[in-house]
C-alpha cells in the first residue's frame, strides 16, 4: 500500500510552480517557465524519495498552456533529457505518479469545441507521462463530466468520444465518481462498458451516494474488478469534509483518528491511497508514519523538529505534552503524537506566544545577524506587539534570515508555512 498527495509540496523550498498571463506567453517566457517548473518537479520527486512518499500526483501546470496553441514549443524534445532524468528517479524509487486534468476537460460536453479541447488536453497529459518514460500503471484521472439535462445522452457522448482518444491516452485513463452528477454506480457502468479502471472517491461518495446501505469497502471491492494487472494496484481517493465549508470541500488536514478508522476497515486490501487535502505532503507523511510497519522513534522526532515551533506558538501546554510523549524511546506513539499536533492547531495564537516563538527563532541568528538586521527585527516585533504589523511580516523577515544564513534546521520548519 502506498499513500500520497497531490500536486504541490508544503514547506519545501524550490518547489513552487510558475505560470504567466496568456498575453505574456512568448516562446522565450514559456521556455523559461518550463525549465523552472521541471526543476521544481525534480525537487518534489527528490523530496518524496527522501521522505518515502511513493504516490504522487503531478500538477497539470508543469507545462504552462500545455494544450493551448499559444505554446508552440516542442517541449518534449527541448527538455527530453530532463524528462528522462526525472522519470528514471520516479521508476527507480518505485514511486507511482498520476495526473488529474481540471474541471474544463470534459469529454461528454454537448459543445464540440469543448470536446476537441478536452481531447487535446488529454493528449498533453499523456505526452508528459510518455516523456517521463513511465508505464501504464501511472494514470490520468478524469470525471465523466456533466449531465446537461439528459444523463443518458451525456453518458452516450462519453462512450462515443472515448473512442476518439489516442491509444496513449486510453492506456492510462481512469475515471472517478464525482460529488454532483455521477455516483460510483454510474461510473462503474461506464468503466465496465469501456474497460476503464474506476477510482472510488470516499468524500464524493459521501456527498453523492448511490446506496447508503453499502459501506465504502463494498464499493472499493467492486471497483477493484475494473483494474487489470497492466493497470497496477487499485487506487482510491481519500479525503475528509472541511466542517467550515460547503459539502464536498476538502479539509485543511487529515484527521488521523478518522483516517486510522478508515485504514483499519480496509484490513488486508492492497491498494494505493491518494489523499486530497489542503496541507498536501504534511498529511501524507502523517498517514505514512501512522501506518508504517517500520516503527522507529526517530521518524517522529524528525517530524517534531519541523512542527515544534508551530505547535509552541499555538499551545505551550501541547508542546510540553508532546516532548514528554517522545521521551519514551522504546515506544512509537504516532497517533497520539499527531492528535496532539492537531489539537494544538485548533487553538488560536496569542500575541505573547507568537512573540516568544519569534524570539526563540531569532536566537539562531544571535551570533550571525548584522546590527542592522537585529535592529529591524526588534522594530518589527515591537510593531507587531502594538498591532502595527502582522505576524506574517515578522515571519517573512525571519524566513529571509533563515535563507540568507542557510540554517537547514529552520529551512525545514513548518513554523513559516502553518499560519
Amino acid at each position: 500500500m502506498r499513500i500520497g498527495y497531490a500536486c504541490l509540496t508544503v514547506g519545501v523550498p524550490n518547489t513552487e510552480l510558475k505560470t504567466c498571463l496568456l498575453k505574456n506567453a512568448s516562446d522565450e517566457k514559456l521556455t523559461e517557465l518550463i525549465k523552472h517548473n521541471l526543476n521544481a518537479l525534480e525537487n518534489m520527486i527528490d523530496y518524496n524519495i527522501d521522505n518515502k512518499v511513493e504516490l504522487f500526483r503531478i500538477s497539470s501546470s508543469i507545462i504552462p498552456f500545455g494544450s493551448n496553441p499559444v505554446n508552440r514549443i516542442i517541449w518534449w524534445e527541448v527538455f527530453e533529457k530532463q524528462f528522462k532524468k526525472i522519470g528514471k528517479k520516479i521508476a527507480k524509487s518505485g514511486m507511482r505518479v498520476s495526473m488529474h486534468p481540471g474541471q474544463y476537460t470534459v469529454l461528454n460536453s454537448a459543445d464540440e469545441t469543448i470536446v476537441t479541447n478536452a481531447i487535446a488536453d488529454l493528449d498533453y497529459h499523456a505526452r508528459i507521462m510518455d516523456s517521463l518514460g513511465l508505464s501504464p500503471e501511472n494514470k490520468i484521472i478524469i470525471h465523466v463530466g456533466g449531465v446537461y439535462n439528459d444523463k443518458k445522452q451525456a453518458v452516450k457522448r462519453f462512450l462515443k468520444n472515448y473512442e476518439r482518444l489516442d491509444q496513449t491516452v486510453k492506456k492510462r485513463l481512469v475515471i472517478e465518481n464525482d460529488d454532483k452528477s455521477y455516483t460510483i454506480s454510474d461510473v462503474l457502468i461506464i468503466g465496465k462498458a469501456l474497460d476503464i479502471p474506476v477510482v472510488f472517491d470516499n468524500l464524493h461518495h459521501q456527498v453523492n451516494p448511490c446506496d447508503e446501505n453499502q459501506p465504502d469497502c463494498y464499493w472499493i471491492d467492486v471497483c477493484k474488478t475494473t483494474w487489470r494487472s497492466l493497470d497496477g494496484i487499485q487506487k482510491i481517493h481519500y479525503s475528509q469534509q472541511n466542517p467550515e465549508k460547503k459539502s464536498g470541500s476538502h479539509s485543511r488536514t487529515i484527521g488521523i483518528t478518522e483516517f486510522m478508522d478508515f485504514y483499519q476497515g480496509l484490513k488486508d486490501r492492497d491498494l494505493d491511497i491518494m489523499l486530497e487535502v489542503k496541507d498536501k505532503n504534511l498529511s501524507a507523511i502523517k498517514c505514512i508514519n501512522c501506518t508504517t510497519k517500520k516503527k522507529e522513534m526517530n521518524q517522529l522526532e524528525h517530524e517534531w523538529s519541523k512542527y515544534k515551533y508551530a505547535v509552541l506558538e499555538r499551545s505551550p501546554l501541547d508542546y510540553l505534552e508532546i516532548r514528554k510523549l517522545l521521551n519514551n524511546k522504546d515506544s512509537y506513539p504516532s497517533v497520539e503524537f499527531y492528535n496532539l499536533i492537531e489539537t494544538s492547531f485548533q487553538k488560536e495564537t496569542t500575541i505573547g506566544n507568537s512573540i516568544n516563538v519569534a524570539q526563540h527563532i531569532w536566537g539562531y541568528f544571535r551570533t550571525l545577524a548584522l546590527p542592522s538586521e537585529k535592529k529591524y527585527f526588534l522594530k518589527l516585533l515591537d510593531q507587531y506587539e502594538k498591532g502595527e504589523a502582522s505576524i506574517k511580516k515578522v515571519k517573512k523577515n525571519l524566513w529571509k534570515m533563515t535563507v540568507k544564513y542557510e540554517l537547514t534546521y529552520l529551512l525545514d520548519s513548518y513554523y513559516y508555512v502553518i499560519i
